[in-house]
């Protein structure tokens, strides 16, 4: 497991961006199965009726399988989609299967926008993000951005809101021993690998 101390964050995201988009497609495709099997029949999932979920990218695990099994089993599924303005907000919006999805600004695909079908995010049961790195303590390293610390950030101010569960996915390559969390970091419940949960 790779040691964090004389790393900084940037360092650490460029180190462990590397490690994931090193992966064979092979590799890529048997994780994801292996994701699926850790999730799909957990009970957590099976009791959740609004998720959201991400469109892999840049190597990150993928739930497609996921996403297609709770639209199969009726559950309201929600992908992020960027707002225009501010730029810096993003939001959860319900997708349906076979729905016509467009790149946004990072080439990241996503719904249309369209209001209506967004749900604010304290109304979700369960949410899968994405990451770059991640302890087993909670903390994660995202990409940079802040679009899921900003979106989760009631969690922070409100101690106990329980909604939603909050569960990062991730390749077992991207496992440290101890991320330093900043304070505006939203820590997960957990962490799912295509080998375990944490």
């Amino acid at each position: 497991m790779l040691d964090t101390t004389a790393l900084s964050r940037a360092q650490l995201r460029r180190h462990l961006r590397v490690k994931r988009r090193a992966l064979s497609c092979h590799a890529q495709r048997q994780a994801a199965h292996g994701l699926y099997k850790q999730l799909a029949q957990h009970p957590l999932f099976r009791r959740s009726r609004q998720i959201a979920m991400y469109l892999p990218n840049d190597g990150e695990i993928d739930p497609r399988a996921l996403l297609r099994a709770a639209q199969q089993r009726g559950k309201a599924t929600y992908l992020p989609v960027l707002n225009p303005w501010p730029r810096s907000k993003m939001v959860f919006q319900r997708v349906r299967a076979g729905e016509p999805l467009r790149k946004n600004r990072f080439g990241i695909y996503e719904p249309r926008r369209n209001c209506q079908r967004q749900r604010k995010t304290w109304t979700l049961d369960l949410v899968l993000l994405p990451l770059v790195g991640f302890d087993r303590h909670g903390a994660r390293l995202g990409m940079g951005g802040g679009f899921y610390d900003r979106s989760l950030a009631f969690r922070r101010l409100r101690k106990n809101w329980h909604k939603p569960t909050l569960l990062g996915l991730a390749h077992e390559c991207q496992q440290v021993e101890r991320l330093t969390m900043a304070s505006w970091d939203v820590p997960l419940q957990g962490t799912v690998t295509d080998k375990a949960w944490y």
